[in-house]
């Protein structure tokens, strides 16, 4: 899977297109994302025990091929793989040929 969490990407096409965010979770096995503020739906929330309803605003996964990574210069990119002299795996960007940055460490979101 060329995204991880904690990358910023673009969304490409769809609803929200043009939607810039971090992504929230990734599914390899799916290909799908989510991206942080895309794909929003409401989710309607039950009123049960004495506790009221309410309405929570929810991401749903996006698939892979609606979203770009954005490089360092805040343009869309694509990521290509470059294998190291002692065997590590590093992304780059296809058109700068630049590492793309590790991303940052956040909490896992729940579901």
């Amino acid at each position: 899977m060329k995204f991880k969490v904690g990358d910023t990407v673009r969304v490409t096409a769809g609803k929200d297109k043009g939607v810039t965010g971090e992504i929230l979770a990734v599914d390899a096995t799916a290909n799908t994302v989510i991206v942080q503020g895309a794909n929003l739906y409401t989710k309607h929330i039950k009123p049960m025990a004495g506790r009221a309803g309410d309405k929570v605003r929810r991401e749903r996964p996006l698939s892979t091929a609606k979203v770009a990574l954005l490089n360092d210069k805040g343009e869309l990119d694509r990521v290509g793989y470059v294998i190291a002299k002692d065997g590590t795996k590093s992304r780059v960007f296809r058109k700068t040929g630049k590492a793309v940055p590790a991303p940052k460490k956040t909490e896992k979101k729940k579901k």
